[in-house]
């Protein structure tokens, strides 16, 4: 008997088939737009654009990791390899890591310090090749800071196979139970009164609300629901951690089948609902987290179908959070949500990790977000672009992820250097006692009392005795509550160290922002000017515009950063604070910098300190909208007396000129020379030097005001320019000091061949300072000799001289 075959061929006699045309005409398609077998895909090696992580290491680069993590312009359907060859004297030694699946790689080996030359190509599924991408050269630091990335095998073989697995081990449990009947009773006893105040008055588990169909976007009626989601949600699931945490400690079976039943009351939420990820992630994302932490705590207590119903819910929820964030995040990772999201899936990850399908990718991510682009805001020297507010906030938030990577995973990112120093922002940004912290959104209204909860915490997480001193000036260090403060409790405690070995200005430069002051321990004494001008522009929240300074002088805001956050994107925020109107700057024909972009970039072009004097000068032309040529801003600040401020600007054609200054009170102005800003018993007396014949306006009014319930209302100075000029030079002085103080007034300008020669008087002595108009030109005068660069003499009554230059 024959078998019988299906006939697959579309020839029947003399007729084609439809289905056969439809094939053949894809075959063809296919043939065409297909490279041929072998060829070369076409590598996208376009310049990273202002908003990108970019390609790291960048050329002429040094690394202060070991190993470099590397970056790339990311493309479609491909993974990678990794080509990292010595130069001399290590020309021998050579890198190569293949199959890499994002467009970010952190090897797991360090390498020799020295110079390197790195280049990547890319891979289709096919087994086609890109071409290789240009070499870029860099150099790998003797001192570089040791931090690999493990491999994923390895990474995900240290998280432990069963639960607890967040903030604690399994083995480590019984040393944390002694701990809660030994010295650590008091803060254990505190956990159980906590947990009596819950189950006294349980949290309501109801699914809440979702937005009406007709409710305005940023409304206050929206705001109420969007807001309080959140910390509906944050009071229902974090009770549940918190008696789930304590009955690991003490066994009370009560605490435990509460935060079950909490727990699988949550699970009934719909997870794409009013608590979804991107539903409303202000409520999504602490969903996540504390059910997940809930679920590690209380998972003995659940049985394998209630584990079930967790494990459905986190599947959706995480799996939402990975699509929206991986792999974008490595490429575009300025995003200011998405900088505390990443990090919250990894604990999700974590907590459910060999138990839902698609987990262990989530940990991976997580972990390689930390190790090759994180923190964003920041270079490895400190700082925060969004400033202390945001900076306090997410930094905070931060923390759990650093208990989580400790215990889980033996890394430890205090030896990241950002992380090794990052207490220093706080420090040289709000000394002791400060009220008001600078540029960014929220940090006019902060007060250095505020950071000594977080500073407790990365002083005891880091070991760094200054934090630990900052910490105790004001009351501290604060003792977190909760199961993460009887977590942080078991840690070493930490000897305090005064920071008078530190100096006390000090520059941020990747956040293109300079703090220069005359005391670190206490503002109460403390003169300071912040001065910013960013390579990380406008964007986020830290909106301010580039070459903007704000003063501070003896406690009191002299001249400061006007509006009132609190809607974001608001027409007040939007249209005053995002504006350069609304900070200590300079507008061209009305118009300022750009609004809320990373294309507005500033760049500080040289900084200078010394115990009696700094310099930092900022380079911000670009910045506006149309560019201008230049826009060069020099600050002097003779130590304390004494801030000048010296402006060059350069439009593409004539302009007027429009010189804002921003004050609590009413500013007092009797001619450009006699102007004076109060702040209680501190003044700060402003003398234009030049130009001549400016105008002046003033308003307490915003443009626009904020909403009628805020009546906040700050003053705005305007010096306006006399007729159009492309080129424009202002020589400014400030003058702050105490109401009972007396200090000098006299000063001179003196135009003289390639710039001016300033003079002025001191308490103590006198300051000449050559300010130059020219590159091209020496100027000498007053005993100085520069060439298109600032050079000061600072003399004192007692014959003493120095002299300093951004030349030097």
């Amino acid at each position: 008997m024959k078998s019988k075959r299906k006939n697959f061929s579309c020839y029947s006699g003399k007729t084609i088939t439809k289905g056969c045309l439809i094939s053949v005409w894809l075959v063809l398609l296919l043939i065409v737009s297909s490279p041929a077998v072998g060829q070369e895909l076409k590598l996208d090696e376009r310049p990273a654009e202002p908003g990108v992580w970019g390609y790291r290491p960048a050329a002429g680069s040094v690394s202060q990791v070991n190993p470099p993590s590397f970056s790339w312009r990311p493309q479609q359907g491909l993974t990678w390899e990794v080509v990292c060859s010595g130069n001399q004297p290590y020309a021998n030694l050579s890198f190569h890591w293949k199959d890499i699946k994002f467009n970010v790689y952190c090897p797991s080996q360090t390498l020799s310090s020295g110079s390197y030359t790195w280049k990547y190509r890319g891979k289709d599924k096919n087994g086609r090749y890109t071409n290789w991408s240009q070499g870029r050269t860099f150099a790998i630091a003797g001192d570089a800071a040791k931090m690999p990335l493990p491999e994923r095998k390895d990474l995900i073989g240290r998280i432990p196979k069963s639960h607890p697995r967040l903030f604690m081990r399994p083995e480590n449990l019984g040393r944390l139970r002694e701990l809660a009947k030994g010295k650590m009773k008091q803060e254990y006893d505190k956990l159980v009164s906590e947990c009596e105040k819950i189950m006294a008055r349980p949290p309501a588990t109801e699914e809440p609300q979702k937005y009406p169909k007709d409710i305005i976007r940023g409304s206050d009626a929206w705001r109420k629901i969007w807001w309080g989601n959140r910390t509906y949600t944050i009071r229902a699931l974090n009770s549940a951690a918190t008696l789930a945490f304590t009955r690991l400690l003490g066994g009370q079976e009560k605490y435990g089948l509460e935060a079950r039943r909490i727990l699988l009351e949550c699970a009934k939420w719909d997870p794409k609902g009013s608590t979804g990820y991107r539903y409303n992630d202000e409520a999504g994302m602490p969903y996540n987290y504390y059910f997940s932490r809930t679920y590690t705590f209380v998972n003995d207590l659940l049985s394998e179908q209630e584990k079930r119903i967790c494990r459905a819910v986190m599947k959706v929820r995480g799996d939402e959070m990975y699509e929206h964030l991986c792999p974008r995040h490595f490429w575009r990772p300025y995003g200011s949500h998405a900088n505390r999201a990443w990090h919250f899936l990894g604990e999700v990850g974590i907590a459910f990790l060999g138990e839902v399908e698609g987990v262990e990718d989530w940990v991976w991510f997580a972990a390689n977000v930390f190790s090759n682009v994180y923190p964003v805001w920041c270079d490895d020297d400190g700082g925060w672009h969004e400033g202390v507010s945001y900076w306090s906030s997410y930094i905070g938030r931060f923390t759990w992820w650093a208990d989580v990577m400790r215990e889980a995973m033996g890394i430890n990112v205090y030896d990241k250097p950002y992380f090794s120093k990052i207490g220093y922002y706080a420090m040289y940004l709000m000394p002791p006692g400060k009220v008001g912290g600078g540029f960014g959104d929220g940090a006019n209204r902060r007060r250095a009392s505020q950071l000594v909860p977080l500073m407790s915490q990365l002083a005891s997480q880091a070991g760094n005795g200054h934090w630990q001193w900052y910490a105790e000036q004001m009351g501290g260090p604060s003792v977190e509550s909760g199961y993460i403060g009887f977590i942080r409790g078991a840690l070493p405690k930490v000897d305090s160290k005064e920071p008078d070995e530190l100096p006390v200005s000090k520059l941020f430069a990747g956040t293109g922002q300079a703090y220069l002051n005359t005391t670190l321990k206490d503002a109460g004494e403390d003169v300071q000017v912040i001065f910013k001008s960013s390579p990380m522009g406008t964007q986020s929240h830290g909106n301010a515009g580039n070459n903007s300074f704000v003063l501070w002088a003896y406690g009191q805001r002299l001249l400061i950063r006007t509006g009132r956050y609190y809607n974001y994107g608001g027409p007040h925020h939007r249209d005053w604070m995002w504006s350069t109107r609304s900070v200590n700057n300079i507008t061209v024909n009305g118009q300022g910098q750009g609004k809320r972009t990373a294309k507005a970039q500033g760049k500080i072009i040289g900084f200078k300190t010394t115990p009696t004097i700094d310099i930092v000068a900022g380079e911000a032309g670009k910045a506006y909208e149309p560019e201008l040529r230049r826009f060069t801003r020099s600050i002097i600040f003779v130590k304390p007396e004494l801030v000048v401020v010296y402006d060059r600007l350069e439009a593409g054609e004539p302009a007027t000129y429009e010189y804002w200054l921003h004050a609590i009170n009413k500013i007092d102005v009797d001619g450009q020379h006699n102007i004076r800003v109060r702040s209680e018993d501190v003044v700060c007396d402003i003398d234009f030097l030049a130009p001549s014949d400016l105008t002046f306006s003033q308003t307490d009014q915003y443009d626009p005001n904020p909403i009628p319930s805020i009546t906040l209302r700050e003053w705005h100075l305007t010096a306006k320019t006399e007729g159009k000029k492309r080129q424009m030079e202002f020589v400014t002085l400030y003058r702050p000091h105490r109401l009972k103080d007396m200090v000098p007034d006299e000063s001179s300008l003196e135009r003289i061949e390639g710039g001016y020669l300033l003079k002025a008087k001191l308490s103590d002595g006198e300051l000449s300072a050559l300010l130059p108009t020219s590159e091209q030109i020496t100027m000498k005068a007053g005993g100085l000799e520069s060439k298109g660069t600032i050079k000061c003499r600072l003399e004192k009554n007692s014959g003493q001289v120095q002299i300093i230059g951004l030349d030097e």
